[in-house]
């Protein structure tokens, strides 16, 4: 049972430990995400004497931890923090960890460490987190001195949250959890160099982005994660307004421009519209604001909007320029450049012509799937299930695969911070804790995982954290039996060799279906056994395969109280299409 922190005088001594989780009372925290350990234990200890301001949710794997921390922080903005033990427990969170800073999360990592006196003597249960998270941190530290405690946690808040947002890592050696000082909470900072004042686009640049815009007659607005990070959504959709010019968006910018707009292109890129592909390859100018022009969206970047100007807007400089050069590279905070854009600018003279024919593309070209099915199409499910859910606005969750482009595709986000997406790591297993995350942030919210069986069994453990912590995620689970995108890339360049990516039994290695072998899946069939899983976790469960029973199955998961797995019968052979393979470009790209 939790005990509860007294008050105390500022020349009281106490602990690292309790100096250390005081500090993240200090900064908001009201959740960590913390799995313990023989390095961490003192943490923890001090973690239940602030327990009636701080809520320690205990997860069932340290990864699930770290994703469950994304979730709170991708639909909250606020810093995620989660915290493991020294060794396995440290080098579980890594993962999480990269995919944080590919994706420019405010996250905070606190490790435990073996004993100052045995590092670098291969102790148990030691290894050096720092030196394996070097390249895949925005900052971190190994902390030897517990008078260096309070100053470490916050310059990690202030370096996690601005700027290019990202994730901080504290190490901190279990004498120095043990070691007591006076702590100073306002001690002075010592991060030098570091600039936490977001850099802001100068007036020429303003004036520059304006006259370029007020030119162009084929103009485009490419938005991506960084509108969002940086609250700019409202700013994007003023700038819309006020110019008419159609707007396209990356997967991590889904939901900063409503999809149902009729000025809305979509998602563009690999698996994007072809309306937003054709749209950006004959554009005359391109207005990139918090995008990297990744190659998932660029494919073969030099041919990418090969005729257009480049205006990029990004806060870190080190984006421009580097993957696609700029006619107008703009460093700034998008927000600022946004509303000072929206000051002075003047719609195009004439893009009606434009804005038609784009319209025309969206209309020829939409993202679709065969309606006819007999059984349940992964695309059916997701539309369906938007139509039912849309009215109470969920926070969704993904995992990584072919489930993650349909729900991009076929879920409209009309507001940010409501996909929570691993994007440029592309993590399986990312859906359910994110979720969870997301769920302990918004009691009384619903979140949902859509998720495939194959990242769905990457954290399937986490169902008990939801349980046991009354977190009532729903996860739209669709089961093809396969990994999906490996899948469909064997089909599609591979002749159709099968290398590993079946996920049933050996000895019953083709689809059980009907008649020709892509109807729904005999439930004989079926392995493992989802609904008997989760309902062994405690969850509620159900197994769905008729296309006419999905509807009330779906509203049958959301109406539940409590966690809930719908396990939907998919077929395998579906692709995600459009599609432009790798490295290549808008010409190559696969409809059908």
């Amino acid at each position: 049972m939790a005990t509860v922190e007294k008050p105390r005088s500022k020349t009281d001594v106490i602990s690292g430990a309790d100096i250390l989780v005081e500090s993240l009372v200090n900064h908001g925290v009201e959740i960590i995400f913390a799995y313990p350990g023989g390095a961490s234990m003192p943490l923890h200890q001090a973690l239940t004497r602030f327990g009636d301001r701080l809520r320690t949710i205990l997860p069932r794997h340290e990864q699930g931890g770290g994703f469950a921390a994304q979730g709170l922080a991708r639909s909250t903005g606020k810093v995620g923090v989660c915290m493991a033990t020294s060794g396995p427990g440290a080098t579980n969170l890594v993962t999480a960890i990269a995919d944080a800073k590919l994706d420019s999360v405010p996250l905070l990592a606190i490790t435990g460490q073996v004993a100052t006196r045995v590092i670098g003597s291969d102790a148990f249960q030691e290894t050096p987190i720092v030196e394996v998270c070097r390249g895949i941190t925005k900052h971190h530290y190994l902390v030897t001195d517990v008078n260096d405690v309070a100053r470490v946690v916050r310059e990690a808040f202030i370096i996690a949250t601005t700027g290019r947002p990202g994730p901080v890592l504290i190490d901190v050696p279990k004498n120095v959890q043990l070691d007591k000082c006076a702590p100073d909470y306002d001690a002075p900072l010592c991060i030098p160099g570091y600039k936490a004042e977001a850099p802001r686009a100068k007036p020429e640049q303003i004036n520059q982005m304006a006259a370029a815009i007020k030119r162009a007659r084929r103009p485009v607005i490419y938005a991506g994660g960084g509108i969002i990070t940086a609250e700019a959504s409202g700013a994007l959709r003023t700038l819309v307004k006020k110019t008419g010019i159609p707007i396209t968006t990356t997967v991590m910018g889904l939901g900063a421009y409503p999809a149902t707009d009729p000025l809305s292109l979509d998602m563009l890129g690999m698996h994007g519209s072809v309306y937003a592909n054709y749209a950006v390859d004959e554009a005359d100018l391109l207005i990139a604001l918090g995008v990297r022009f990744d190659d998932r969206v660029t494919g073969k970047v030099e041919e990418f909007c090969k005729h257009g100007k480049i205006i990029h807007v990004d806060i870190d400089a080190s984006e421009l320029n580097k993957n696609k050069p700029a006619h107008i590279p703009v460093c700034s905070d998008v927000k600022y450049a946004l509303d000072e854009l929206n000051k002075i600018v003047e719609a195009p003279d004439d893009v009606s012509e434009w804005v038609e024919r784009c319209q025309k593309w969206k209309a020829d070209e939409p993202f679709k799937y065969n309606q006819q099915y007999s059984g349940i199409l992964q695309q059916h499910a997701i539309h369906t299930l938007w139509k039912i859910a849309r009215e109470r606005d969920p926070i969704v969750s993904v995992g990584v695969g072919q489930h993650q482009m349909w729900a991009a595709q076929f879920y409209k986000f009309d507001k940010p911070r409501r996909w929570l997406s691993s994007s440029g790591l592309g993590t399986m297993g990312f859906g359910l804790p994110a979720a969870m995350g997301a769920q302990a942030a918004h009691p009384g919210r619903l979140c949902i995982d859509i998720d495939g069986d194959g990242s769905f069994l990457m954290n399937i453990q986490e169902l008990a954290t939801c349980v046991c912590e009354k977190l009532p995620v729903k996860v739209l689970l669709l089961n093809n039996q396969h990994l999906g995108m490996v899948v469909q890339w064997e089909d599609r360049f591979m002749q159709g060799n099968r290398a590993h990516t079946y996920l049933g039994p050996i000895d019953n290695p083709e689809w059980c279906g009907k008649g020709d072998g892509i109807g729904p899946m005999d439930r004989s069939c079926r392995y493992p056994d989802f609904v008997g899983i989760a309902k062994g976790f405690g969850c509620g469960a159900a197994y769905v395969d008729k296309k006419e029973d999905l509807d009330a199955a779906i509203r049958d998961m959301l109406a539940y109280d409590g966690p809930y797995v719908l396990d939907v019968a998919t077929p395998y052979q579906e692709h995600v299409l459009p599609m432009i393979p790798g490295g290549m470009t808008v010409r190559d790209i696969i409809k059908e």
